[in-house]
């Protein structure tokens, strides 16, 4: 009976073209101050039940409520802000993330910023430097993923850090990543069942954890069937088609044996196609591809590719739940490094070797 009742000042409410804090309050049947502290995510601080702030923001969310954030900054000392950057915003897997980060944290009211630090440790400071004079309230940081001493000191400065994708399983902080040795043994176990012996690796950003691990795993696949690992056979230097594509055609030039890559990233897959045909080498008829990182066109191609899939969805949502959960309750949790799952799905750039 409830409900209703909510739902019809919801639908009154809907011709005003300025909805205010009061209407939110009174069509959740609160008073102002209790939703103005549960959209302001201090439920907790404040004894408010979780069904009663769930509320509050669902009315807000029905009835388009947009706080004035200025305003709010100003009187709370908050700026309802969380910034989150990236290394590569044009790489599809890095914006799916920001992409769910921002889906997650606008359901708790906070509005996000967004930066690319072009894969720059030195920009990536930078970029973390302006956001902490912004005063945002909180940092979901995908690394360059090479040094950690600037995001150790923000995580010990108390304002609530979550690293996600390139992280540093030296460091204390909360960290949120794939298992990504799991995922390329997978991925190799693929490419032997098929036949294939010669398999020249696309490599990504040497030095970062998903590129090393990913590295690894192959590397134990492999071994544990009695081929050597050959470095001759690995090429790259970042998760770009550019990368892709030179280090591809290299390795196709200097060892023609190879009949399969293992590209660490779609980014450098795509480059690997563009090298292949222009050295004549058919995919998948005399060369198979598996990449790492699922996007949403890899499924749409002329040549599908088979991929490790990451789940950007959860990487993303967790991320935000972490940081909107330290905000909530004043605190980060204890540190802890999160691994998700994989999974493989074979498409068409993969078939037996010709051998």
């Amino acid at each position: 009976m409830t409900q209703n009742n909510h739902s019809g000042h919801v639908m009154a409410m809907e011709a005003s073209s300025t909805i205010t804090l009061s209407d939110v309050a009174q069509a959740a049947g609160v008073s102002v101050s209790t939703a103005s502290r549960a959209l302001n995510g201090l439920d907790a601080k404040y004894r408010i039940s979780r069904s009663t702030a769930e509320e509050v923001r669902r009315v807000a969310g029905e009835l388009g409520f947009r706080p004035n954030q200025a305003a709010r900054a100003f009187r709370s000392q908050r700026s309802g802000l969380v910034g989150v950057v990236v290394p590569d915003i044009a790489n599809p897997f890095f914006a799916a993330i920001a992409r769910e980060v921002t889906l997650a944290a606008e359901q708790h009211q906070y509005s996000i910023l967004i930066a690319d630090s072009q894969e720059s440790t030195l920009r990536e400071q930078n970029l973390l430097q302006e956001f902490v004079s912004r005063q945002v309230e909180a940092l979901v940081v995908c690394p360059v993923g090479v040094e950690c001493q600037h995001l150790v000191a923000i995580h010990q400065s108390n304002l609530p850090l979550v690293l996600v994708d390139r992280v540093f399983p030296q460091c204390e902080m909360m960290q949120v990543t794939s298992q990504h040795r799991t995922g390329a043994q997978l991925a190799a176990e693929l490419l032997l069942a098929n036949g294939h012996r010669h398999i020249g690796v696309l490599q990504g950003l040497p030095g970062t954890l998903p590129n090393d691990e990913r590295l690894q795993g192959l590397r134990e696949t492999l071994h544990s069937v009695g081929i050597p690992f050959d470095s001759e056979f690995v090429d790259g230097n970042n998760f770009t088609e550019v990368s892709g594509y030179e280090s591809a055609t290299r390795l196709l030039s200097r060892h023609p044996e190879i009949t399969a890559f293992f590209a660490l990233s779609t980014p450098n897959a795509l480059g690997a196609l563009r090298a292949s045909a222009g050295l004549g080498r058919s995919v998948p008829d005399d060369l198979s591809i598996m990449t790492f990182d699922d996007s949403p066109f890899a499924d749409f191609m002329r040549i599908p590719l088979s991929t490790v899939c990451q789940d950007v969805q959860k990487l993303g949502e967790q991320a935000a739940s972490i940081v909107v959960s330290a905000l909530r309750d004043g605190k980060m949790p204890p540190p802890t490094l999160q691994q998700f799952q994989v999974t493989v799905v074979q498409r068409s750039s993969i078939e037996s070797a010709r051998l």
